[in-house]
This record gives C-alpha cells, structure tokens and sequence, in this order.
C-alpha cells in the first residue's frame, strides 16, 4: 500500500465516537469549508472547534482528504432512493421537494470550493469518488434504473450516464450565468426543460 492509500483509506477499527459526537463534528468540518476553504483547512482547526484532540482525529479518519468525504457523505442532504411514484417525472419532482433553498445555496457553495482543490490534491479526488461519487449513496441511480424498468426511458439511452453531470454543472453554472444562486424553482424548471426531454425523447 503506498503512503497516498494510507492516506484516503477509511479505516477498519470500531469508531470510538457516539454517533451524536460524529454528527457534530461532522457539522463542524463543513462549516470550516464554507469558512476558510479545503485548502486552508487543517486538522488542528477542526480539533480546536471541536474540542477534540488530534490524536483522536487520526485515530478515527487517516487524514484531511478522507475527513472531509466522510463528512460530506454523512451530511450529503437526504437520500431519495425510496422515492417511488410511478413515473420519472413525478420522483423527480419529488425529489426537489425535499430540498431546502438555504440548504441548496450552502451545498453549491462547497461544491465549488472542492471542485477546484481536487484539480491539486490527488487524494481529495480519490477519496470524494471513493466515498460519495462510486456508492451513489443519495440513490439517483435507483431512481433512474426504475424508470428504465418501467419502459419510460431506454436501457441505451445516452443520457442516463451524463444525468449527474448535468445536474452538477447546472448547480454550478447557476450563479455564474443568472448571478443567483439555485434554488428549487431554478432545479424543477431545468428537470423539465433539460434532463427529463433527453431521457425520454
């Protein structure tokens, strides 16, 4: 194992914090993203807003990249993978019906804070895919393979593989073309006019 896999490997040993404990500690992390940014972040600032000493941050996550991911996984908005109503369009709007627009704004705003540290640090980008982007834990995917079950968008569809992207760059591209952030509106509005006429076309 080389020293950039020790780096972003979760590790294996029972946690010894409460859930309550990781929650809030979690919440810290990402409050000092939004604050000073991943490159300014360190592991001593999070002990010292926490309250916790450093030793116990290593002894639970093996370093910055892989703290971050797992405090963006476990704060990562609410998974939608149950959402089943019959029909693509109807999950989609529930989906933004779940979202906040103060929730959306703050999301946005961290996303293009790691967008840009993942093009210096190799192991922010490993441990973001690692841990958010392969496992799919908010459950689009689910939500898509049911619509291709029901018949309402074909397996080969091009699309399906670009759906996260597109939702991404419209999050990302919403405050730099309008100078607004997005909100559910925004969102609801290019679901209809963009994803959901190319899936189902």
């Amino acid at each position: 194992m080389t020293a950039t896999d020790q780096a972003i490997t979760p590790r294996t040993r029972r946690s010894r914090l409460s859930p309550e404990r990781e929650k809030e500690l979690y919440a810290a992390v990402l409050d000092l993203l939004r604050e000073v940014g991943y490159e300014s972040l360190t592991m001593e600032a999070v002990a010292t807003r926490t309250r916790c000493s450093k030793a116990t941050l290593y002894r639970q996550w093996a370093g910055k990249p892989e703290l971050v991911a797992q405090a963006l996984r476990h704060t990562k908005g609410k998974a939608v993978g149950d959402i089943d109503t019959g029909s693509l369009q109807g999950d989609f709007h529930e989906v933004v019906s779940r979202m906040d627009d103060e929730e959306l704004r703050k999301e946005t705003a961290l996303m293009r804070g790691l967008i840009h540290a993942v093009h210096t640090d190799p192991d922010l980008l490993r441990a973001l895919r690692d841990l958010i982007v392969d496992p799919d834990p908010t459950g689009l995917e689910a939500i898509l393979l049911r619509a291709v079950s029901r018949g309402e968008v074909s397996p080969d569809c091009p699309a399906l593989a670009y759906v996260p992207h597109v939702l991404v760059g419209a999050l990302m591209a919403r405050p730099l073309v309008a100078n607004q952030p997005p909100d559910r509106e925004f969102l609801l509005g290019y679901l209809n006019a963009v994803v959901l006429p190319s899936l189902t076309a």
